[in-house]
């Protein structure tokens, strides 16, 4: 008999499906005939470009992770007054969310990272885990701890992570001390294919350029790239729904192949230090430009890692604003390059879920 397999991703950025597909799509090869259902928010588009086919999409929510003004700063109020709502009548919302999981009847739920699955999942006697670098406990301890309501919030996040089965780490992690159910294991990125030779037809380039991918997550974010100068040899590709009219700029989507292929072959990602840009950089060996977020607190350990095992160099706001990138980026490519990093978080993640699956 065939499996169902339900992934409730977190829509809070791209990362969470990111870190995600490479596992579950691992999984699908050696379950080739397991139904896949995808309970998130996260544009459709994205979702086909990341899972394997084929897979039911269901267009819900079940977290938000932090209220944003960008792609770099939170909204800790917001935030905070958003949980407290989430978390008014919690125990009928977990009631809720039981009765939703029976009817879909799967064998495993899986969450990256949102908690009310894991708690739905555990009253309605449905096996379940998570897998993420994160947990929203700990975000929200950090950004709104000392609120009169956060005790109460606190305890509910803590017993839904800990009632699954196992909470997967892939490096770089957060250590998450809260967890007794926690295991680390290695990265986990998706890895692309070098298509330079195509991507300069398509470009219509002489191969001397420096391409950068202009990319800050899934978090709304535009940089007025049109203001921005010209600089010698400097190419960009940026994605098709910024319209950006820049002499030396073309569409991702135009390019016609995976991002992680466009970052195999030999760009500079501009982004934010977001998981999956951070290990997509170390897997790919795509040094980084990135624009800090500051009080993130996951935001340490990513720099970290990708000190040791990559290439990437911090810039201010002010430089994305203005377009002035030629110092950032020729500091950038005097690092020593390293050499791809593994993703072995993939198969271990892999091995672990199919046992509860099985």
């Amino acid at each position: 008999m065939s499996k169902h397999l339900l992934v409730c991703i977190s829509p809070h950025g791209y990362g969470h499906t990111a870190q995600i597909a490479p596992v579950v799509n691992a999984l699908r090869q050696k379950l080739p005939d397991m139904r896949l259902t995808l309970r998130t928010t996260v544009p459709h588009t994205l979702l086909n470009a990341r899972f394997d086919p084929p897979f039911t999409h269901i267009k819900t929510a079940t977290d938000f992770g932090m209220t944003m003004a960008s792609a770099v700063t939170v909204l800790a109020e917001q935030s905070a007054a958003a949980y407290a709502a989430f978390h008014t009548d919690w125990n009928n919302k977990v009631e809720q969310e039981a009765a939703e999981l029976g009817t879909l009847a799967p064998d495993l739920v899986l969450a990256n990272v949102p908690y009310l699955p894991l708690a739905g999942a555990a009253l309605a006697g449905i096996p379940s885990a998570a897998l993420c670098s994160l947990n929203w406990a700990d975000i929200y301890q950090h950004y709104c701890g000392q609120r009169p309501e956060a005790g109460r919030i606190l305890e509910q996040m803590h017993a839904a992570y800990n009632s699954a089965a196992v909470f997967l780490r892939p490096q770089p992690c957060m250590p998450m001390t809260t967890l007794d159910n926690s295991r680390m294991i290695g990265p986990i990125a998706r890895v692309g294919r070098n298509r330079r030779d195509e991507i300069n037809r398509k470009m219509n380039l002489s191969g001397d350029e420096t391409l950068m991918l202009v990319a800050p997550g899934g978090i709304p974010t535009r940089w007025p790239m049109e203001h921005w100068p010209r600089l010698p040899g400097v190419r960009w590709i940026v994605q098709s729904d910024w319209h950006v009219t820049h002499p030396d700029a073309v569409a991702l989507e135009t390019l016609g192949m995976p991002i992680t292929d466009v970052m195999r072959s030999g760009v500079v990602l501009l982004g934010k230090p977001g998981y999956g840009s951070i290990t997509e950089c170390g897997c790919n060996a795509t040094p980084m430009l990135y624009l800090m977020r500051h009080d993130w607190p996951e935001e340490p350990y990513l720099l970290e890692w990708l000190q040791q095992y990559g290439r990437g160099l911090a810039i201010d706001s002010e430089v994305v604003t203005t377009g002035d990138l030629s110092a950032a980026l020729e500091e950038l490519l005097l690092q020593p390059a390293k050499p791809a990093v593994e993703p072995s978080g993939i198969q271990e993640a892999t091995e672990e879920l199919w046992r509860l699956l099985m």
